[in-house]
C-alpha cells in the first residue's frame, strides 16, 4: 500500500493506536487502500496480551510454585510475552516506514530519522530505568532493534522473512561460539570503557551478546515481525497462510527439539540460573535474586538443541515466532469476525494501545506500592490480577479523554523535528 500522508505516530513497544470506537491514526491512511480496523484492532488486542504476559511474569507466582492451567498460563508466557513485543515492536517499525510499500523520497528520510530518534529516547528511558530495576528493562533492547532494523525497512515481505529465518539459523550458533571467547576478563576489560554500564547493569555489551534480550538473537524477532507488517493481514488468503505457516513452525521447532534433546528440551531456563534474555528475570530488589544475563553462559553445545523460553536457540527461536504469529493472526480474526467480542473486549484493547505506558507503569507501581516479584514462597495470584485490572481500567479511562497514552504522547512529541528533515 502505498501512503501518501506522513507516517503515522508509533510507539515504542508497539505502535499508539486509538480505541476502536475513535479514528485510529493508522486508519487514517485512505481507506481505500488502507488496513481494516478489525486487523488493528487485533494488533492492539495482541499488544495487550503481551503486556498481561509480562505482568504474568514479573508479578504473578513463579513457574516452580505453579501447576495445572496456572502452570500452563505461566509457562506460555515465560519468554513467549517478550518475544510477542518483539515481534509487534518489528510490525510498528513499518507503520513508520510504510505497510504495504516502503516510503521513499523525503518521507523515507523523515520515516528514519523517527526511527532513530525513537530508539535514541528508548535506550535512554531503558538505561534509566535499569538503573533501578536492572536488566530485565526491555526498553534498552528495544532502542538497539530499532537501529538495526533501519537499514531494512525498505525491504519486502518474502525478502525479510527469508532474512529473519537466516538470523534464526545462524545468529544462535554465532552467540555459543562468541560467549565461548567471551571470558570475564575480556568482559570486564569491554565493561571497562562502557559509559552504559558504568551507568546501569545493561552495557553495550549486554545489548549485543549477554544481556536479557541480546540483539543479536532477538533481532530474529523484530525482522518476522517488519515482515508481518507489510502483509495484508485482513485478507482471509493471508490469514489461513500464516496461521499454517505458525503452526507448523511451532510444531516442527518444538517437536524436533524433543527428538534431539529428550524429554527436558521445552524446560524453561527463566529460574534455572541461566537465560539468553527475557522477562523471566526479576528485577533486582524485588526478593528474588536476578539471573545472571548472557546467551548460553557455561552452557554445553548440547544446549542448542533445546527449546525452552529463555534458551536462546534456533529451536527456541523458531518455535517462539510461530506461537507470535498464531497469537497476532489469532486475535486479528477474532476481532474481524466477532464483533460483539471486539466491543467487550475495548477496554483491554486500549491496553493495547498505550502499552508503552503500561510496560513502564508496572514497574513503577509495583515500587511504589512495594509489590514483590514472584518468588518462590509467592503463590498467590491476586497481586498480578489488581494489577491487570488497574491497568485496563485506567487505559479505558485515558483513552476516552486522550488519542494516545501518556508515555507515547511524549515519545511522539519527541520525534516531530524530523518533519524538519529534507
Amino acid at each position: 500500500m502505498t501512503q501518501t500522508q506522513p507516517p503515522q505516530e508509533t510507539s515504542a513497544l508497539p505502535e499508539n493506536s486509538p480505541p476502536p470506537t475513535r479514528t485510529s491514526p493508522e486508519s487514517a491512511v485512505q481507506a481505500s487502500s488502507g488496513p481494516s480496523m478489525g486487523r488493528l484492532v487485533g494488533v492492539d488486542l495482541a499488544r495487550a496480551l503481551a503486556v498481561f504476559g509480562m505482568y504474568v511474569v514479573h508479578i504473578g507466582p513463579p513457574l516452580s510454585a505453579t501447576s495445572g492451567v496456572a502452570g500452563w498460563i505461566r509457562y506460555i508466557s515465560d519468554g513467549h510475552s517478550s518475544v510477542l513485543f518483539a515481534t509487534l515492536a518489528g510490525f510498528s517499525l513499518m507503520l513508520l516506514a510504510g505497510r504495504r510499500e516502503p516510503r521513499t523520497g523525503l518521507a523515507g528520510r523523515q520515516a528514519k530519522a523517527r526511527i532513530a530518534i525513537r530508539a535514541i529516547v528508548l535506550l535512554a528511558l531503558g538505561t534509566a530505568m535499569a538503573m533501578e530495576y536492572g536488566g530485565v528493562i526491555i526498553l534498552g533492547f528495544y532502542g538497539v532493534y530499532f537501529l538495526l532494523a533501519l537499514p531494512l525497512v525498505r525491504l519486502r515481505a518474502r525478502t525479510l522473512a527469508i532474512t529473519a529465518a537466516a538470523f534464526a539459523l545462524v545468529t544462535p550458533q554465532l552467540a555459543f561460539a562468541l560467549n565461548a571467547l567471551l571470558t570475564p576478563s575480556v568482559q570486564q576489560s569491554i565493561n571497562a570503557y562502557d559509559p552504559l554500564r558504568r551507568l546501569s547493569e545493561v552495557g553495550v555489551l549486554d545489548l549485543l551478546l549477554t544481556g536479557f534480550y541480546p540483539a543479536l538473537t532477538w533481532m530474529s524477532f523484530v525482522i518476522a515481525g517488519m515482515a508481518l507488517g507489510r502483509l495484508d493481514l485482513s485478507s482471509g488468503t493471508v490469514q489461513k497462510r500464516l496461521a499454517a505457516l505458525g503452526a507448523a513452525l511451532t510444531a516442527a521447532a518444538y517437536g524436533m527439539s524433543l527428538l534431539l534433546a529428550g524429554k527436558g528440551a521445552l524446560r524453561s531456563m527463566a529460574e534455572g540460573g541461566s537465560s539468553s534474555g527475557g522477562s523471566g528475570s526479576m528485577p533486582p530488589g524485588s526478593g528474588s535474586a536476578p539471573l545472571d544475563g548472557g546467551s548460553f553462559p557455561e552452557l554445553p553445545a548440547s544446549s542448542l538443541l533445546t527449546a525452552g523460553p529463555h534458551s536462546g536457540t534456533t529451536f527456541d527461536i523458531v518455535g517462539s515466532v510461530g506461537v507470535a504469529i498464531l497469537v497476532i493472526v489469532g486475535a486479528t480474526v477474532l476481532m474481524d469476525r466477532l464483533p460483539r467480542l471486539r466491543r467487550l473486549s475495548k477496554p483491554v484493547i486500549a491496553v493495547g494501545t498505550m502499552s508503552l505506558t503500561a510496560y513502564v507503569g508496572h514497574f513503577l507501581a509495583q515500587s511504589a506500592l512495594s509489590v514483590s516479584a514472584g518468588t518462590s514462597t509467592q503463590r498467590s495470584w491476586v497481586p498480578l490480577l489488581m494489577f491487570v485490572l488497574g491497568a485496563i481500567v485506567f487505559a479505558a479511562i485515558w483513552s476516552r479523554f486522550f488519542r494516545r497514552g501518556p508515555l507515547e504522547y511524549l515519545l511522539s512529541a519527541a520525534t516531530k523535528p524530523a518533519k524538519y528533515i529534507r
